[in-house]
């Protein structure tokens, strides 16, 4: 059978090859037969190309031509257009994966509810799908660029400051950012506390390890802050903390609020810290340390000096609340404490509310206290800035011993962690009725604010006994260094 394309005109063959040998014939006839066979959009194709492979060497030998040098021969411009060609297509190449990339970071959840009833466990909650770097005994963080994160950066998204899961983070390299995100220069502290941080013991928690990671890696200050509270954006801290951290970094720290950025932009950042942990994995070396620089920084932010300190000096300080946790009989509390104190040489009783003092005033006031004398409160958190081995001499509202959890004991942890003596504490007998069972959690909302009473016996033989040994330790400081002050050098000066 006779395919179509093999349907050649034999009279027009014969007439084309009577011009030929005879030994040329039967290569013509198959050379017509190929050409027959071509298609006419195969034969534009090959025309296309032809004229493109023309039209650049004409424009290779323009440009040559304008060149002092000779012009090159046809074979050594093939391999420049090769080199041309490859580099545009491996360009092209980049330039795709590039935009993909761009276009398939993935933001999740700050706040994973998958775990909502698990938020104070492990890394299972906040960045749930980040692990955080984490030595025995040292700060616990997560940072940004590093191994860990595969090089890649940390994008935010989102300003809800009422509920975390509409608050977004992803992870992208620097070259591959998200359309319309910000970078942000320089080191970001970014933290996550699940208490508040007005509070000044709970906002110090949160502080904390940023000044662990500031003292172990270089002692490098943050450009800015950024705070979140269950996932929630926070716009700043209390005022006692702002001074602090201040001192501590040697400015003001700066609270990110994301000002002219649009909600549905991302954020990224050059290099970034996270803190999710508080002081949690600490050990208290580390957390001494660290409330050592803190005391040492805002004493000389505040010029406070301990050169030339008597001795023989015992500063024993009430520091009063007022409404809740209160004393209920200030005066005849301070008489008592006052009449214990004049019992010793050099003895120097100093009532003070925290409330009414700036924060110099606080670390002056601290750093002439050896007994800090103070009800249960937040205010109690001035207690790292006294000398080490200090004492504190707490006191309690009614219920608080069965109700209050673990929440009761934070100014134990402190004054064990800042070198302190904790000396134990007082809690009230006496106080309102619940009309439930005393051990019934719903009396708590009734104890939590109560006021203190007072036992003049067992506050003035407490107060001996502590007097007592303040000034047995001092006695026998001064022996053995000469002074019974003790002075640090702060890091990171």
């Amino acid at each position: 059978m006779t395919k179509p394309c093999q349907q050649v005109d034999r009279a027009t063959t014969t007439t084309t090859i009577s011009n030929y040998s005879k030994k040329h014939q039967k290569r013509t006839n198959i050379s017509l037969l190929m050409i027959s066979c071509y298609s006419p959009k195969l034969s534009i194709f090959i025309l296309a190309i032809c004229v493109s492979l023309f039209i650049l060497f004409q424009i290779q030998s323009l440009q040559i031509s304008t060149s002092p040098s000779p012009s090159p021969s046809w074979p050594s411009f093939i391999p420049q257009f090769h080199k041309l060609s490859t580099n545009c297509t491996r360009d092209l190449h980049y330039s795709t994966m590039a935009e993909k990339l761009r276009h398939s970071v993935t933001f999740l959840p700050l706040k994973d509810l998958r775990y909502s009833d698990k938020a104070l466990q492990g890394h299972t909650w906040f960045m749930s799908s980040m692990y955080d770097s984490h030595e025995e005994g040292e700060v616990q963080f997560q940072q940004f660029p590093s191994k860990s994160s595969m090089g890649r950066l940390l994008c935010l998204k989102g300003r809800d400051t009422h509920d975390g899961s509409w608050n977004y983070y992803a992870l992208t390299w620097s070259e591959t950012l998200p359309f319309n995100a910000t970078l942000m220069k320089g080191l970001t502290f970014i933290s996550y506390n699940h208490y508040n941080y007005e509070n000044i013991w709970h906002g110090l928690s949160a502080m904390v390890p940023f000044v662990a990671w500031h003292k172990r890696y270089g002692c490098e200050t943050p450009n800015r802050w950024v705070l979140y509270h269950w996932g929630e954006l926070r716009l700043g801290i209390g005022l006692w903390l702002t001074n602090l951290m201040g001192a501590t970094f040697n400015e003001d720290p700066i609270i990110e609020r994301f000002e002219g950025i649009n909600e549905d932009e991302a954020v990224c950042f050059e290099k970034a810290v996270v803190m999710r942990h508080n002081e949690g994995g600490m050990s208290r070396e580390r957390r001494m340390e660290v409330y050592d620089l803190m005391r040492c920084k805002a004493r000389v932010h505040c010029n406070v000096s301990m050169e030339g300190r008597d001795s023989k000096f015992i500063g024993m300080t009430l520091f009063m609340r007022s409404g809740p946790r209160s004393f209920k009989n200030e005066s005849a509390v301070v008489d008592i404490f006052e009449r214990e104190c004049a019992k010793f040489d050099g003895c120097r009783l100093m009532v003070a509310y925290s409330y009414n003092l700036t924060f110099c005033q606080q670390v002056t006031l601290m750093s002439k206290t050896d007994i800090l004398v103070s009800p249960h409160g937040a205010q109690l958190t001035n207690m790292f800035l006294m000398n080490r081995n200090s004492s504190v001499m707490e006191f309690f509202p009614k219920g608080w011993l069965k109700l209050a959890g673990v929440g009761q004991y934070v100014y134990h942890w402190i004054a064990s962690w800042s070198g302190m003596r904790h000396q134990g504490a007082w809690r009230d007998p006496d106080g309102e009725n619940c009309t439930f069972p005393e051990d019934d959690r719903r009396c708590m909302s009734l104890y939590k604010n109560g006021r203190i009473g007072f036992n003049e016996t067992y506050f003035s033989d407490w107060a001996r006994n502590v007097l007592t040994e303040i000034k047995t330790r001092k006695l026998e400081e001064e022996s053995q260094n000469g002074s019974a002050s003790t002075s640090y050098q702060c890091a990171c000066g």
